[in-house]
């Protein structure tokens, strides 16, 4: 069971991004239902507030951060709107399985998924346990592969979803990473996942696409840090990206990668 968080007070303003986004977006998505995987803290709060102004409702896993959990409910409740925290391990497929099976049953659906849970190990690759390659590579690619799978059936049913999942900006940069090896195998093998899961399901009106942050602050950084963009991203900057292409007016973009790192090792 989840923690329960209801309110209908009336919604704050909205940042200006988010009010750009609302205008364009037709009421049909007011009444979507959303999923974010790790969202309690960092970039997943920062995606579940965002929707949180352009949807019904919102659910999150996490895994410990009851506390953090706790905070974002006092802010999606100013927007009137219905949060649930789904405590997962998301390590472990039937977990996984249970926490898609409990949104649904909630909430009656899953219209829009965001695969954002995926801690990143900074290691020397000879000194990687297979414990701890095993655990990034089940947080990172199998998390999002099994959520992908338990969600679909019921997307097929109604002929509309939006899956996003969120990848690393080198994800398509065959590229030795003697510090990150795991993490960036299984951003490289979730970006596969997209564009298979894509290719197969465009005809049922769902589309898969990754987003995919470079240097963003309050993240881990390597000593190279020479964005031609001259700044580090933000969570706005990666959470623009995901309103938009969960919105109605992205419904033809589909397989797609887009890249929020201010041009950094393109």
């Amino acid at each position: 069971m989840g923690i329960w968080y209801t309110e209908n007070s009336a919604e704050e303003k909205t940042t200006q991004k988010t009010s750009i986004i609302m205008k364009s977006t037709p009421d049909t998505m007011k009444d979507r239902i959303a999923l974010v995987t790790g969202g309690s803290r960092g970039l997943g709060r920062d995606i579940a507030l965002r929707l949180a102004d352009v949807v019904g409702s919102v659910a999150i896993s996490c895994r410990k951060k009851r506390n953090a959990a706790e905070k974002m409910c006092e802010e999606i409740r100013t927007k009137g709107k219905i949060f649930k925290v789904f405590p997962t391990d998301l390590t472990a497929e039937k977990q996984v399985q249970k926490l898609v099976s409990g949104v649904e049953e909630e909430f009656g659906r899953i219209d829009i998924l965001v695969n954002n849970a995926g801690p990143i190990l900074v290691k020397p690759w000879e000194k990687v346990t297979s414990k701890e390659w095993e655990d990034t590579l089940r947080s990172n690619l199998n998390s999002a592969l099994w959520a992908i799978k338990s969600a679909l059936p019921g997307m097929k049913k109604r002929k509309w979803g939006r899956i996003i999942n969120i990848g690393y900006s080198r994800a398509e940069q065959l590229a030795a990473f003697p510090t990150i090896l795991p993490y960036a195998v299984a951003k490289t093998g979730l970006l596969l996942v997209t564009r298979t899961a894509a290719s197969t399901v465009a005809s049922c009106g769902i589309t898969v696409n990754m987003v995919s942050p470079g240097l963003i602050k309050r993240g881990i950084l390597p000593q190279d840090k020479n964005i031609p963009a001259g700044r580090l991203g933000t969570f706005a900057d990666v959470s623009n990206a995901v309103l938009f292409l969960v919105s109605e007016v992205a419904g033809y973009i589909t397989g797609t990668n887009i890249v929020v790192a201010g041009g950094w090792k393109i």
